[in-house]
């Protein structure tokens, strides 16, 4: 059985995954996940995701929307893009060349401006529940889409991505901290030899075979799925890809000589390989004090890693079969504080589409004349998780059963916007 023969097999496979399996002990009981009701699925643009969080509430004022000559524009001016009448911020001015392949939409309307309510609505589509934990986007793609080739179908790189919830462990990201380094999970102990390593891979099956009559079939399945697999992946020259630092240096260079650069860089190397949904994570956009030097220096780091990779996935062809989302949980106040900062505003703010099916050089909706609340075409946050799936070819307002049996969508209101497509 080939490590990704089906969508979201049988086990976590992730640094705690790996080594619980090669211990010997067994993970807890998996999700049976069962289809209660579904509509027909249309013909897939895409095959990929990369999902670029911006954990605090990046500014929309100061970098997709930009309002120049208001009082709440701030010290960043807006620059011209390769599309006539579209502007952004300053800071991006790499990305700027390359906006005949972005779509802008600048007036979702968010509910939330606690950052643990509003991330976790943008990371799953549903409002935050006491007695269920909702699956995040990158879980519902994977559990709807076969995986492709050796690789978990599902990364995530420098952070935690959402839990699957429901659709349970089968579904979870294989967790990449830093871009570059090796995972010491996926190889022996330098004081093992590969025959030596082998032998004792084979009494642990051994000794796990024993032990399978006392605990519950799902478990054994579980644990001995998560341990052939993750040794499989051990031995796949597929893991060359996440050594990023093999790249010739006038790409390292291109996408920038930071950790989100080499993340960047990564994802494009993973969704080459056939991952299906990569997340980048990335902090430090609560600006409640020096919000322009703060949003400056992110542009410095995220704007050539951004450019290169829709860059180079544009010049491969790539592009077309690879959706790029940029989201963040909320924007911040158009009125600038006493310490020069942005607070919390989930009225209005904006996000980044790229390929993946979706029609560049262009903006979807428009917030008010200060960036308050939109002024035309509101996007609610669900929307934004139904597109994604669309571009996949997957059923949005598809249901899956609970443990509890409770019927549940994948999206909650999946309805696509369709001006993305069109």
């Amino acid at each position: 059985m080939n490590l990704n023969s089906l969508a979201c097999a049988d086990y976590r496979l992730s640094r705690r995954g790996f080594t619980g399996a090669a211990a010997g002990l067994f993970l807890g009981m998996n999700v049976r996940t069962l289809v209660a009701r579904s509509g027909e699925d249309h013909k897939a643009a895409a095959e990929h995701v990369i999902l670029f969080w911006n954990g605090g509430g990046m500014s929309h004022i100061d970098t997709f929307d930009p309002k120049p000559g208001r009082d709440v524009q701030g010290d960043l001016e807006p620059i011209k893009t390769s599309v006539a009448g579209i502007q952004i911020s300053e800071i991006f001015p790499e990305l700027a060349k390359q906006m005949k392949h972005v779509a802008l939409i600048r007036s979702i309307a968010g509910q939330n401006g606690d950052h643990g309510r509003a991330t976790y609505q943008l990371q799953t589509s549903y409002a935050q529940s006491a007695n269920l934990q909702h699956p995040g986007i990158g879980s519902v793609v994977v559990s709807e889409r076969k995986s492709l080739g050796d690789l978990p179908a599902y990364v995530t790189v420098g952070g935690l991505a959402p839990k699957a919830g429901y659709l349970g462990q089968k579904c979870e990201a294989y967790f990449v901290g830093r871009p570059g380094e090796k995972d010491p999970y996926l190889a022996f102990p330098s004081q093992i030899g590969e025959v030596r390593g082998n032998k004792r891979l084979d009494i642990l099956k051994k000794m796990n075979e024993k032990q399978a009559g006392a605990v519950p079939a799902d478990e054994n399945t579980g644990s001995q799925t998560a341990l052939m697999d993750a040794v499989r992946l051990m031995r796949s020259p597929a893991l060359d890809a996440f050594e990023v630092r093999k790249e010739k240096p006038e790409v390292l260079e291109r996408y920038g000589d930071s950790e989100f650069g080499r993340s960047a860089l990564l994802a494009r190397r993973l969704v080459e390989k056939g991952v299906r949904f990569v997340q980048v994570n990335r902090g430090g956009f609560d600006v409640h004090s020096n919000a322009f030097p703060a949003m400056r220096d992110h542009g410095e780091v995220m704007d050539p890693a951004l450019a290169a990779l829709i860059e180079d996935l544009a010049q491969t062809g790539l592009l077309k079969k690879t959706m790029i989302v940029m989201l963040s949980e909320f924007g911040r106040t158009p009125k600038i504080n006493m310490t020069t900062g942005r607070d919390h505003h989930p009225g209005v703010f904006s996000c980044l589409f790229a390929g993946g099916g979706v029609k560049g050089g262009q903006v979807i909706g428009s917030s008010d004349e200060d960036g308050m609340r939109p002024k035309d075409r509101p996007v609610k946050v669900s929307h934004l998780h139904a597109s994604i799936c669309h571009a996949l070819g997957i059923n949005p307002n598809k249901e899956v059963m609970t443990p509890l049996q409770r019927p549940m969508k994948l999206v909650d209101d999946g309805k696509p916007v369709d001006e993305l497509f069109s």
